[in-house]
């Protein structure tokens, strides 16, 4: 998707464009560990697929991917491990599974 845009300047291009060119930027140092903060914030539901792909494609290719996300069901759904931080503080961890399964995220956090 990139490559048609490759004569455009990145401030130009859409919000999930410029998401795709700074998680690009941060692969050119063949990292072990990307991190990215709000990777899916502003953005349609077709570009948050494209975007997970490529997240998942990373992580499958070695990398390990370390994101915040406010889109709790959307980040723990994806995610092998997942951190519930309070004041900087970890609160609850297990596997993604585990916390949308659990009591407290899904009544403070997913309103169930």
């Amino acid at each position: 998707l990139l490559a048609e845009r490759k004569d455009q300047l990145a401030g130009t291009l859409s919000g999930g464009q410029q998401q795709m060119v700074a998680i690009a930027r941060g692969l050119m140092a063949r990292p072990r560990l990307l991190m990215i903060d709000e990777p899916f914030l502003g953005l349609s539901p077709k570009v948050v697929d494209e975007i997970l792909a490529i997240v998942a494609r990373i992580n499958r290719e070695g990398v390990a991917v370390l994101f915040a996300e406010q889109n709790v069901q959307l980040a723990l759904s994806i995610s092998n491990r997942g951190y519930l931080l309070e004041s900087g503080r970890i609160m609850l961890e297990g596997s993604g599974r585990e916390m949308l399964e659990h009591e407290t995220v899904r009544r403070v956090y997913l309103g169930l």
